[in-house]
């Protein structure tokens, strides 16, 4: 099985004429996703045209892509000005996932979002996310589907690049994936650790899990309580940041070490202290995952 995408996903993509739009909606046709259409303002009526011919209808609003086409899930791809709008607009047209990739929306504007999506009732993925998918079955934002395969690890990453290379080592150990999913590293993403671990939980098919996160926040101690909690298949987890000094960002707007709280150090101590198996380099990953397996 996966978990929030699959074959059933019917996609609208936000923003599907603009350079980033065009490209990954055109990378998602190709490994097969049903992209069932754009949303630009002002070009409705147009069509988008993907591979082997395929040509998506645009539409002026999320209200019409909806009901026009059927779509369930959306996916942004829209200047960090106008990605809170386009977020809610998709919420407010009926859809069930929006995938937020735009980095940099004000943490203003997401703390807006949150509140809409929670009283929608619709799950947010992102923003500042490579997106998800489930290998052999959809993708939705950002991933390469050619490192990804099929199979028992369920994947839930804070790291766009460091999500690339555990699930490229997984895939060359023959391990297969069921779903990776970047959650994305900023102060308010719409969908944490709990709760991808929670979907991971209900699915059968996964076997193992592994949580790769990185300093700053108290995220990974929440997974790690759930964890040792909730979960019965084997996780393994990564704690990116390990060298980093304290008061200093790096890198994703979430990741700063402040107060002495949000330390590698101390996340991966709520980790074995939850029972996960920590690796201390990405390599690690698949090894741990393997082992954990067999036994």
């Amino acid at each position: 099985m996966s978990i929030l995408i699959d074959e059933r996903t019917r996609l609208a993509v936000q923003g599907i004429t603009g350079r980033d739009g065009s490209f990954h909606a055109t990378q998602m046709m190709e490994y097969g996703t049903r992209v069932v259409a754009g949303v630009v303002p002002g070009k409705g009526g147009t069509t988008f045209a993907g591979p082997r011919d395929q040509r998506v209808p645009i539409f002026n609003s999320m209200d019409e892509a909806v009901r026009e086409s059927g779509a369930n899930t959306s996916v942004v791809y829209v200047p960090p000005a106008f990605a809170a709008q386009a977020i809610m607009e998709a919420a407010d047209a009926g859809v069930g996932l929006v995938v937020a990739i735009t980095e940099g929306v004000p943490v203003l504007d997401m703390a807006r979002v949150h509140a809409f999506m929670r009283d929608k009732g619709v799950r947010l993925v992102g923003p500042n996310c490579p997106g998800l998918i489930s290998p052999g079955k959809c993708k939705v934002g950002i991933l390469p589907g050619q490192i990804v395969a099929p199979g028992p690890v369920g994947v839930i990453s804070r790291s766009g690049t460091l999500t690339y290379e555990a699930v490229y080592h997984l895939t060359n150990a023959q391990l297969g994936q069921t779903t990776c999913v970047g959650i994305g590293g900023d102060p308010l993403v719409g969908t944490s650790f709990v709760d991808c671990l929670e979907a991971f939980s209900n699915d059968p098919e996964t076997r193992a899990i592994v949580i790769i996160g990185e300093i700053g926040g108290t995220d990974e101690q929440e997974a790690a309580r759930f964890v040792k909690e909730h979960i019965e298949v084997p996780v393994v987890g990564f704690v990116a940041g390990q060298t980093a000094p304290p008061g200093r960002r790096m890198g994703h707007a979430g990741a700063i070490i402040s107060g002495g709280s949000g330390t590698a150090a101390e996340k991966i101590r709520a980790f074995e202290d939850a029972g996960i198996a920590v690796a201390r380099r990405p390599a690690e990953i698949a090894q741990m995952i393997g082992s954990a397996l067999r036994h």
